[in-house]
């Protein structure tokens, strides 16, 4: 598996002959010039998961690419092809298996109407496994190998995102949802994370923007 961090919460994954892309949203980049993308998913409908107007190019770009969104996000991108991942629901894509776990996002304020969210597992024979919670942590998958773990959001203290982290345990944990965040605040968060993080889990930064063979 190689994961490629394309800033905020946009991961492109390549594993067992498949690309996926995750979140495809307006604070990140890079992703406008794939191409032999598999797969693009969505986990919420948030700009900073979801950059609409760049998604036409992309799939016009991508041939016969799959578009499976959180339900609410298929309904809006119905004219794209989208097609709705429910919970519990199942991609399959060759060797490769997303699962779609969760269902709401997280509290930001009692005030601000909640969206869906689907948090995303992907599995494939002798690879890690991967979960992208979107924007929430209350899902808290076993057997996750690689987590990306939302650094900072308007919904999450930073003691929240050292219980998520503990309760999923990974052996590696890729920060994303950082675009919030001063180079300075960046540090303090990511010092922190690797002092709360469980034993046996390491926190590899990015930097905001690369690559992690794992």
């Amino acid at each position: 598996m190689q994961i490629t961090h394309l800033g905020h919460a946009c991961l492109l994954v390549e594993v067992a002959g498949a690309r996926l892309l995750i979140d495809p949203g307006g604070f990140s980049s890079g992703f406008d010039e794939l191409t032999d993308l598999d797969a693009v998913l969505v986990t919420h409908g948030h700009p900073d998961h979801l950059a609409t107007d760049r998604l036409v190019p992309l799939l016009d770009a991508n041939d016969g690419t799959v578009l499976r969104t959180e339900p609410e996000v298929a309904a809006q991108l119905h004219a794209l092809g989208a097609e709705p991942l429910h919970p519990g629901e199942h991609l399959r894509l060759g060797a490769v298996d997303v699962e779609a776990v969760g269902g709401e996002h997280a509290l930001i304020h009692p005030e601000v109407p909640r969206l869906g969210n689907i948090g995303l597992l992907v599995r494939a024979p002798g690879e890690p496994v991967l979960f992208h919670p979107g924007d929430s942590y209350a899902v808290a998958p076993r057997g996750v190998e690689v987590l990306a773990l939302p650094l900072n959001a308007p919904w999450a203290t930073s003691a929240m995102t050292a219980e998520f982290l503990r309760a999923v345990a990974p052996g590696i944990a890729v920060p994303v949802h950082d675009a919030l965040l001063s180079e300075a605040g960046r540090a303090v968060y990511l010092r922190n994370l690797g002092q709360l993080a469980p034993a046996g889990t390491a926190v590899y930064d990015t930097g905001g923007h690369g690559t992690l063979p794992v």
